[in-house]
């Protein structure tokens, strides 16, 4: 490795470090956030080597601007550039599965299928705002707690930029196992975890530490969770 390289990688642990003990999240809160391991997240701010496609999710995390990161702004996006192409907008199709009935652990660095273009009227549409680049994602849904409304193996569109409770709807937690895709609702005395086949799987509050990496939005139909 040239010292270009490892001056890169030094800043890039300071940088990361700096974020995550500023936010006041712990290493598990961000490591359960982007479903890798503790020892992974110790291993970016050891060494700084960090797919920089996981940076725009954790600067939303730890509330610090991708400038922070040495990615400004007006920086080429890591996991599509351009975000549009013509008019279209690219979303990067992930190969990483969140569970329906159990968790998923994924890779640290899940690799991209393909990048697939969508309109942006139907992006905003289905999320109500057209995204900046690298924030929607594709995942695959396996499991049958959330049949009918999501079948086992449909790809399902992840807004990565939701980290918290932003009302009834289809959400991406780990609740500490792995990724699972589950329904939240306010049930007035507290948030539930509901699921949509509700004869096999009760719903139940959301524990304590839960954390939220994304809201779950349905690509061949787009209606809300109730």
């Amino acid at each position: 490795m040239d010292n270009q390289a490892m001056l890169e990688n030094h800043e890039m642990a300071v940088a990361i470090r700096s974020a995550i003990e500023a936010s006041g999240r712990t290493q598990k809160e961000i490591a359960d956030a982007f479903g890798v391991t503790e020892q992974a997240v110790s291993g970016w701010l050891r060494t700084g080597k960090v797919d920089k496609r996981k940076l725009p999710k954790l600067a939303a995390l730890t509330n610090r601007p991708l400038s922070h990161f040495g990615m400004g702004d007006s920086s080429p996006d890591p996991v599509s550039s351009p975000a549009t192409t013509g008019n279209y907008v690219r979303v990067s199709h992930l190969d990483a599965e969140a569970g329906m009935g159990g968790e998923r652990v994924n890779d640290d660095y899940p690799e991209v299928i393909r990048a697939m273009d969508f309109e942006p009227a139907y992006i905003r549409s289905l999320v109500g705002f057209v995204p900046p680049p690298g924030r929607l994602v594709l995942i695959t849904g396996r499991g049958d707690s959330m049949i009918p409304i999501i079948q086992p193996g449909e790809s399902l569109m992840v807004d990565t930029g939701v980290t918290g409770f932003d009302g009834d709807g289809i959400y991406l937690i780990n609740i500490g196992g792995g990724h699972q895709v589950k329904g939240l609702q306010h049930r007035g005395d507290a948030i539930y975890v509901v699921s949509a086949n509700t004869a096999l799987y009760p719903a139940f509050p959301l524990p304590v530490g839960t954390t939220v990496a994304g809201k779950v939005y349905l690509r061949n139909r787009i209606e809300r969770f109730n």
